[in-house]
């Protein structure tokens, strides 16, 4: 009625609406109506129609394909401003891949030049990605929330011993100065704890979570949980990014990387013969002369503008690997002033935990692993 008859809105009436559809968005099922999370449905219903639309004309595929990322961007900044956890890039991501693999199979490889050996490479590809992908969904690492401490506030920060456990260790720790500034996933409010563990690397105190946190660990504000070796939280896996899942998460990257470049090749080498790839992608006569190729293109460009976003991702968790520093603490560095800008700003050096291009590497290839016991004559 507000609207009809040009009345301005009541605060927060289009967030109540929007929860409301977002409620009522539900599918019959025998055991009753099954509730669908509304982030799933645009990629699965706007994707196939942008393409097939940019297919029709070079120009509506520029306007098309320029606009894409920017309403993909624009929409993380709205979730990341409003902290809010989201299936979008998920699903995106997902019926990216299933999209690319069936126009593949439908529209280049009857053409004949792809031989049965190659589709069945670039399936391999798919596969191990997807089970990389399966891995880095799973426990990042976090921390196990002592019973009966979840609902304590900030501000009631014990005055007495409180014992918490990261892999085994427990430390002491004593009162402390709640922080109120959150950088990259850090949550409102934490303590830092005066006390050092059994070999000095200070700890902290998670106000929200209630527990002692290792060194380099981190509070998802996401998620509401603390993550030992908190990297970053990804959107595209709707989890977190920490000691146990950071393995799993380079080698999904590294994957999709390889198996995109390889479809790509693959699909122009057959609607653009004779030309390499770089030429291939820019200038291919005849590619809108028929609408298979047309949208095969399409799709290489669309693929093209992933992967270039990709690559840049596992760039930076590349160098940063290589400097043994996360996402997380090169943030924080860069808010206190603390680190070094290297290689053009693309790492951020903190210099705490760097012992080397090799130490770094072998540190973050035995992550997740159990420490090395020692004995008893060791310790004495």
């Amino acid at each position: 009625n507000r609207w009809l008859t040009c009345r301005s809105l009541p605060p927060g009436a289009l967030e109540r609406i929007a929860d409301t559809v977002a409620d009522r968005c539900r599918v019959p099922w025998f055991s009753g109506a099954v509730k669908i999370n509304i982030s799933l449905v645009p990629p699965l219903v706007l994707l196939p129609v942008f393409l097939h639309v940019a297919a029709l004309h070079f120009l509506l595929g520029l306007v098309i394909l320029t606009s894409l990322p920017v309403v993909v961007l624009w929409y993380y900044y709205l979730t990341h401003r409003r902290k809010e956890r989201t299936l979008f890039f998920l699903s995106l991501g997902l019926f990216s891949l299933g999209y690319m693999y069936y126009v593949f199979l439908q529209e280049v490889v009857p053409r004949g030049h792809v031989g049965y050996s190659q589709v069945v490479l670039l399936t391999c590809g798919l596969i191990l990605m997807l089970a990389a992908l399966s891995r880095a969904k799973k426990d990042p690492g976090y921390l196990p929330i002592p019973a009966g401490d979840g609902k304590s506030s900030h501000q009631d920060f014990p005055n007495k011993n409180v014992r918490g456990s990261s892999n085994g260790l427990h430390a002491v720790t004593t009162a402390g100065a709640a922080s109120g500034r959150a950088v990259n996933g850090e949550a409102k409010g934490y303590s830092r704890v005066s006390a050092e563990g059994p070999e000095g690397v200070k700890k902290d105190w998670c106000a929200k979570c209630q527990l002692v946190r290792p060194a380099r660990a981190g509070h998802c504000r996401l998620c509401g949980r603390c993550v030992r070796r908190l990297d970053h939280h990804c959107v595209w896996i709707n989890s977190c990014v920490g000691e146990q899942n950071h393995q799993a998460f380079i080698l999904a990257l590294s994957f999709f990387m390889l198996t995109s470049v390889y479809g790509i090749t693959l699909t122009l080498d057959t609607i653009c013969r004779g030309r390499t790839l770089f030429m291939a992608l820019f200038y291919c006569p005849g590619a809108y002369s028929d609408y298979s190729s047309a949208l095969s293109f399409t799709c290489v460009w669309y693929c093209a503008i992933v992967t270039a976003g990709m690559g840049y991702i596992l760039l930076i968790q590349l160098l940063n690997i290589s400097y043994n520093v996360t996402e997380r603490e090169a943030r924080l560095a860069l808010r206190d002033n603390t680190g070094r800008r290297l290689l053009g700003g693309l790492v951020i050096d903190t210099g705490q935990y760097n012992r080397g291009f090799l130490c770094n590497w072998g540190h973050f290839l035995s992550l997740g692993t159990p420490p090395p016991l020692r004995s008893a004559e060791d310790i004495v």
